[in-house]
């Protein structure tokens, strides 16, 4: 089967199944497994670089309005490619392109690819997506492993926890203006002990004021710019060292984004791991992933 990917979290969960050799083509975002990498590209981003965070969210609410993407699609490539299987996203306009979009495309080309999109809100949502992806490609054994083993390890940490207090715990997804996290993040605060005390579980992430943010009086706060590693969410930060100390809050830290919260695949476990190591360091001391402490 020949498949192109459209979302990073598609392609982790792809890779993931065993369905590495019959990927074709990944979008310019798609940097993990590193065999992603080696794939041909078939996006790019319209944003020009060197944006400051709020001219991002500018220029991102400008676009989404305006009912446009901010990722431009090889049109000619794909077309090239002859795909068997398209698979993309219709959650997040920020994320990938536009579901309509390649639906339009997909119709014209030759081998009339079928457009499977993943939509997860949940973390029983994503693992899901294990599921849906492996009913499309005949990978059903691999995705009830996968499942299996995520399951397994998402029951750990909780098992770990139970009993335990539950600091109050604010996710920023972006912090010119700052967004609460939401979707499956809230989930797994709860998952690894914490309560969220800004971001819905299942819910769209929503922009707050930093007035809102104060208010929720977090014990912690995660700061996990979307998209972003954790070098650039620790910078991000301390440019927003004021705000943050106005929080109050007795820890804050930076983590890899774009690793463990913002893409919806296999790695939102390692994600849950990190954020129970963060909240509750004497009951799960050891996890994969780096939490930068923002000295404040």
């Amino acid at each position: 089967m020949r498949i192109v990917s459209l979302v990073p979290s598609a392609t982790e969960m792809l890779f993931a199944l065993g369905l590495g050799p019959d990927l074709i083509a990944v979008t310019h975002e798609c940097d993990y497994p590193p065999a992603a990498l080696e794939l041909p590209r078939v996006t790019r981003d319209v944003l020009p670089p060197g944006l400051s965070s709020a001219e991002i969210d500018a220029a991102v609410k400008e676009l989404t309005l305006q009912g446009q993407s901010i990722y431009e699609l090889d049109t000619e490539e794909l077309h090239d490619l002859r795909p068997d299987l398209i698979v993309t996203q219709a959650l997040c306009s920020v994320c990938a392109v536009s579901y309509d979009d390649v639906r339009a495309i997909a119709q014209e080309i030759e081998t009339r690819p079928r457009v499977l999109s993943l939509d997860p809100h949940t973390v029983g949502e994503v693992l899901g997506d294990a599921r849906t992806l492996a009913e499309a490609t005949d990978r059903r054994d691999a995705a009830v492993e996968l499942v299996r083993d995520a399951a397994a390890r998402i029951d750990r940490v909780r098992l770990a926890v139970r009993g335990a207090r539950r600091p109050r715990v604010a996710a920023l997804e972006w912090l010119d203006p700052p967004f609460a996290a939401g979707h499956w993040v809230p989930q797994l605060i709860d998952f690894a002990g914490g309560e969220d005390v800004l971001g819905f579980a299942g819910e769209n992430s929503e922009q707050r004021s930093w007035e809102e943010v104060i208010s929720s009086q977090p014990d912690v706060v995660v700061v996990m710019p979307c998209g972003y590693d954790a070098q650039i969410a620790y910078r991000e930060a301390e440019m927003h060292r004021d705000e943050l100390r106005a929080l109050g809050a007795g820890e804050v830290v930076a983590v890899n984004a774009a690793a463990y919260f913002s893409r919806p695949g296999p790695r939102i476990v390692d994600g849950l791991e990190l954020l129970a190591s963060i909240i509750h360091p004497e009951l799960v001391p050891e996890a994969s992933g780096e939490a930068l402490t923002v000295e404040l």
